[in-house]
């Protein structure tokens, strides 16, 4: 979540959203071990059953265009005037028009190969279609914020300059990574069919404790599941913080301060905030959910009192630098302006579709290129 209040032109709020069932360990079965993997060829051209889901993929595209749009705000921001809070800004629009023009390209993307030639595809005619959908896009949330067509001027060189190079990011590195996601919805689903389990029988851990058989998560094959890489997992984080604090700045200004402002604030410290708490709030749920059967309004409280506690951390470190883009000291019930109860409700709420983004992120599998 994100505190909305800006110390002097801009504050920002801190909190953690997501987490990872799984203990790799435990015993595979004979029918686990005779499976042949998933052959890497797929890789790029994803097979039906084995894709992300396209609500899943346009949420994926939506969180990684607010974190462009942070970037480079606070980039442009700190390069006229620096300033160690490191601010940067995007709205919900912007992560809508993220969402749809990452999926058309997507879709553009994936015709690579009926192209004869590769370096017109990846230098010229994807760069060309991203630049235009770019600039369209932009356009038109210019004047559905009440921008009239004057507002609408034609992109400089510069803007030209940095979405082409954006483009070539977006065809070589992320799409080329994304579309290795696997969300191996099927096969589980009848892995776990298979499997004879007594809904009133506790399975015991390979560690010795004890974990409700119909509650154990398993990956795509059945075994623990392993999911995302824990540095893949950490940017995850990181980037659903700027979501998180985007939206929650951007509503708390409109409804309330009612001031008609068109977008939410953030800052690149929070990447580091949201990525490392909720890594560590994730461990917490696997834990004290998969480990010691605690329900969800037993594991709730000690996340919102670990939440509380890395923000006063990070506060602390923060304003000791200078860098500190939050403060609660007009608020009731804060402590040092760093925290404050009257987000309490939020970081609730958060703490509980952590753990619901969890079960879904950790089916998701990575599959390397070699």
């Amino acid at each position: 979540m994100a505190g909305s209040d800006v110390a002097g032109d801009g504050a920002v709020r801190r909190g953690g959203a997501a987490r990872r069932p799984g203990a790799s360990g435990g015993q595979r079965s004979d029918a686990v071990v005779r499976r042949a993997p998933e052959p890497l060829s797929t890789a790029e051209a994803p097979t039906p059953g084995s894709a992300l889901p396209a609500w899943m993929r346009l949420y994926f595209y939506g969180m990684h265009g607010i974190t462009l749009d942070v970037l480079l705000s606070s980039a442009w921001r700190f390069a006229r005037s620096p300033d160690l809070r490191m601010l940067g800004f995007s709205s919900p629009y912007s992560c809508l028009l993220h969402s749809l023009t990452h999926f058309a390209l997507e879709q553009l993307y994936l015709q690579r190969p009926r192209c004869p030639s590769a370096f017109v595809f990846n230098f010229l005619l994807y760069p060309s279609a991203h630049v235009g959908l770019q600039t369209l896009a932009g356009q038109a949330l210019l004047l559905s914020l009440g921008g009239g067509p004057g507002v609408s001027a034609v992109p400089g060189a510069l803007d030209l300059a940095l979405h082409y190079v954006l483009a070539l990011y977006h065809c070589q590195v992320f799409l080329k990574r994304f579309l290795r996601l696997r969300y191996p919805r099927q096969r589980q689903q009848q892995q776990r069919d298979s499997l004879p389990v007594v809904p009133s029988a506790p399975v015991p851990a390979a560690s010795g404790d004890w974990r409700q058989g119909p509650r154990r998560h398993r990956g795509a094959e059945g075994a623990p599941g392993q999911g995302l890489p824990d540095l893949l997992r950490f940017l995850f984080f990181g980037m659903h913080g700027f979501l998180d604090e985007i939206f929650f700045t951007f509503f708390f200004n409109v409804l309330g301060h009612g001031d008609g402002t068109s977008s939410g604030h953030t800052s690149l410290w929070s990447f580091f905030m949201y990525g490392s708490c909720s890594f560590v709030v994730e461990k917490l749920y696997f834990h004290l959910h998969y480990s010691r059967g605690w329900g969800t309004w037993k594991r709730v409280p000690i996340y919102v009192i670990f939440i509380y506690a890395w923000e006063l951390s990070w506060g602390l470190g923060l304003r000791m630098c200078g860098a500190c883009s939050w403060d609660y000291s007009h608020y009731p019930l804060n402590f040092m302006g760093l925290i404050t109860l009257m987000y309490l409700p939020g970081w609730l709420f958060l703490s509980v579709y952590q753990d619901l983004l969890s079960n879904v992120l950790w089916q998701v599998q990575y599959v390397p290129t070699n």
